[in-house]
């Protein structure tokens, strides 16, 4: 009887959790879906043009639209691809940009399991998330497409240096790698106000994390007819896609984790708003800031991408991290100005 009882307290637990998931992977391409054309509407007033206006009431339905075109699609695979790289890539993709949700902390009752260790946790999956578009190069039989995997993965992991001495700063700050803890310290003050120019060195290398406008290199048209994707097409395309749009809405929440405080609101008398609300717009004020760099800014040459990655913004990040771990080693006493 117990046993039983067991039994039906775990598939009860299972099948809670995998609508939970469900539920999560639906909201998030909901998202994703209207992040798409959010931008298409911005893009087309800043360039003075309409976006998309015909399918739906002001074009609400675009997204869906788009999407029922590509699951119908055609997919073609290359003669002598590896085949089952060349399918595995897209989901790993994919899969990699899903995985970085579970450690985020909506609101001040939400305590994710990944966020204990959230920033570890987020290092590990960023590093993973260069797999998946090099295998696509790679696996795809096309020397356009290798070249492409080839300058998105030295792209991601030349920035993700420097992301993760962000990660380390606000770490020291902080005293922990746990991201409710970086949230909760953040009552007082949030990060950005004295740590702006952290801010926007960290959303210069988000950019050229998520290979966005002016560093989509990756996507050179002109250069490589379309990067590593070149060579797919219908669903697994769609995969790339929205592992590019979820990492965006991803670097967004965690810019508003680290620094602008969360779910916390700006101000005392509006607590009575819920801190998911807060959080979910801090995020989208991100997004709006990433398709604003992209109409504003022409592209990068690739030269200047790496450049500015290693001879500019990694000295001036460690130079940075060198000196707040010394000042944080005189603050607590383990080393004195003499000693320095």
């Amino acid at each position: 009887m117990y046993k039983e009882k067991l039994i039906n307290i775990s598939m009860e637990t299972l099948i809670m959790e995998t609508l939970h998931v469900l539920i999560f992977v639906v909201f998030l391409l909901l998202s994703i879906a209207f992040t798409t054309l959010v931008e298409r509407k911005v893009l087309g007033s800043t360039q003075r043009r309409r976006g998309p206006n015909a399918v739906g009431y002001l074009g609400l339905l675009q997204p869906f639209s788009d999407g029922l075109k590509l699951f119908i699609k055609e997919h073609l695979v290359p003669r002598d691809a590896d085949q089952l790289v060349y399918f595995l890539a897209p989901v790993f993709t994919f899969f990699c940009s899903l995985k970085i949700w579970t450690a985020f902390p909506w609101d001040e009752n939400d305590f994710p399991a990944a966020s204990w260790n959230g920033i570890i946790y987020l290092l590990i999956i960023m590093s993973l998330g260069a797999y998946g578009i090099i295998f696509a190069g790679w696996s795809s039989n096309s020397k356009y497409a290798f070249l492409g995997g080839l300058r998105s993965t030295a792209q991601m992991i030349s920035y993700e240096v420097g992301l993760s001495f962000l990660f380390l700063a606000v770490c020291l700050l902080t005293q922990s790698v746990d991201l409710v803890d970086i949230v909760k310290i953040q009552s007082s003050v949030w990060f950005v106000f004295p740590l702006f120019p952290v801010w926007v060195v960290f959303m210069v290398c988000a950019l050229a994390e998520t290979n966005r406008a002016p560093f989509d290199l990756p996507e050179a048209e002109a250069e490589l007819v379309a990067g590593y994707n070149v060579e797919y097409s219908g669903i697994p395309f769609a995969l790339f896609f929205l592992g590019e749009y979820s990492n965006i809405i991803a670097m967004s929440g965690l810019s508003s984790l680290l620094f602008w405080g969360g779910w916390l609101a700006p101000m005392e008398s509006l607590n009575w708003v819920p801190g998911s609300l807060w959080f979910a717009l801090k995020t989208s004020l991100h997004v709006f800031l990433f398709i604003w760099v992209r109409a504003t800014f022409p592209r990068y040459r690739y030269d200047q991408l790496m450049s500015l990655g290693w001879k500019t913004l990694f000295p001036v990040i460690a130079v940075f991290l060198f000196v707040l771990a010394i000042f944080f080693l005189y603050m607590t006493g383990l080393v004195s100005w003499y000693e320095v």
